[in-house]
């Protein structure tokens, strides 16, 4: 049962191998950051820094400022590794440099 001025919110992050998707009751007014801390998440996986990371709620990026309502799901999103723009250009590219080796002279 939620408390009066309480908001029931989940909080989530994935690995490739490995999600967790927490519970969290919050006061009215929370915020994706503070439900993040709340959660214990970043006890949970090592290198997660809340400080800095992207957060998202249900797909779609937010400030670690904005309230929250209930039944929301504050998502935390992993860093990069590479930039998807470059990582299609040079897929292009091999695909190109494939097709001009394949062609008969």
């Amino acid at each position: 049962m939620i408390k009066e001025n309480a908001i029931k919110v989940e909080v989530a992050y994935a690995l490739p191998h490995r999600q967790v998707l927490l519970a969290v009751e919050l006061p009215v007014g929370a915020t994706v950051l503070e439900a993040a801390q709340r959660s214990g998440i970043a006890s949970k996986f090592e290198g997660v820094d809340l400080d800095n990371a992207t957060f998202g709620i249900f797909g779609h990026v937010v400030a670690p400022r904005q309230v929250l309502r209930d039944g929301d799901r504050v998502e935390i999103y992993r860093p990069l590794i590479a930039d998807p723009k470059e990582v299609r250009k040079a897929r292009a590219e091999r695909a190109r440099e494939r097709r001009q080796q394949d062609k008969p002279d």
